[in-house]
């Protein structure tokens, strides 16, 4: 059985397809992505309260290392293999890199609504996945050039928008605790389906829309948008395992290192590498591996999680 929210998601992929004047209002949008990442992060925020900060360094360190690794794989396979030039081969690597937040809000729907285990810390390696991406892309496609404005970059990946209302989430979470947040939890946790569907519906909307780029850009993109999700999820859940997490955490690590940004990264090349062409990271982050992952690959990463798990006997 497909989850209703996912049913959502190929409602609006649909009706985009075939050109329907279907939209959410801009403001409405806005609204639904703000309670969504709100709520993502006030729920890491309640449990992250009962971990030891020094007991998450380790960890912390690890997923950034992980971080740095994946867009350091996907650049060469995009280099040579695909034949981008360099500053759009390093751009769509820095998406690879990174995370995407409605990918992980549908891994949190998915693991609530089967009564999954996951460590509660995955919130803040949502934050840990979305910055060393950014900065190893630019590195790639500048080098250390004292034409790039550092200051500017990192304004727009630490107080983007998407990061500074996961970041404002977890303090609210951590600082007030699930008795405080009593009073809001009609709002904000109770309903959080039923915002997650919303999100979909303009996410399929909004993924019809960079399809038709593939007809353009070929048969590359739509395997590498396939197969470094599969090749960065196994490297998520190996680390996830190495880690100690359960296999409900080591398959929502390997959700995010398959999940490919398609907000702040596309924000943060707009500035720094603004000779890198848009449309071919967004061809392959939000056309195939958004699609792909919300329908068939988180099922996917969490079978792995569990092949992993009984074939290392953690």
């Amino acid at each position: 059985m497909i989850d209703p929210v996912i049913l959502f998601f190929i409602f609006g992929l649909s009706a985009g397809l075939l050109r329907s004047e279907l939209r959410l209002p801009p403001a409405i949008y806005d609204l639904v992505s703000i309670m969504l990442l709100l709520t993502i992060g006030m729920k890491g925020g309640i449990e992250l309260a009962k971990q030891p900060f020094l007991e998450l360094l380790p960890q912390m360190l690890v997923v950034i290392a992980l971080g740095i690794v994946l867009p350091l794989i996907a650049f060469p396979l995009l280099r040579y293999l695909g034949r981008f030039s360099r500053v759009d081969a390093a751009s769509i690597a820095a998406h690879y890199g990174s995370v995407s937040m409605g990918t992980f809000a549908v891994a949190v729907a998915y693991m609530s609504a089967r009564g999954i285990y996951y460590e509660e810390q995955m919130p803040l390696f949502v934050v840990m996945l979305e910055i060393p991406a950014i900065l190893v892309g630019i590195v790639i496609a500048k080098g250390f050039s004292k034409e790039t404005n550092w200051a500017q970059v990192g304004h727009e990946v630490l107080l983007g928008k998407s990061i500074i209302l996961m970041i404002g989430g977890l303090l609210i979470g951590w600082i007030a605790g699930a008795e405080q947040l009593a009073s809001i939890k009609p709002l904000f946790f109770d309903l959080f389906k039923g915002i997650l569907a919303l999100f979909l519906l303009e996410m399929g909307l909004i993924t019809s829309k960079h399809v038709g780029s593939l007809k353009k850009y070929g048969l590359f993109l739509i395997v590498f948008g396939i197969s470094m999700p599969m090749l960065s999820a196994v490297l998520g859940a190996g680390t996830g395992c190495l880690l100690g997490f359960s296999v409900g955490g080591t398959a929502m690590l390997a959700i995010l290192a398959a999940s490919a940004s398609y907000i702040a990264v596309p924000a943060a090349m707009r500035i720094s590498v603004p000779e890198a062409n848009p449309t071919l990271s967004l061809a392959a982050s939000l056309g195939i591996t958004f699609p792909f992952n919300v329908v068939i690959g988180i099922p996917i990463y969490y079978a792995m999680a569990e092949y992993i798990h009984v074939f290392f006997g953690a």
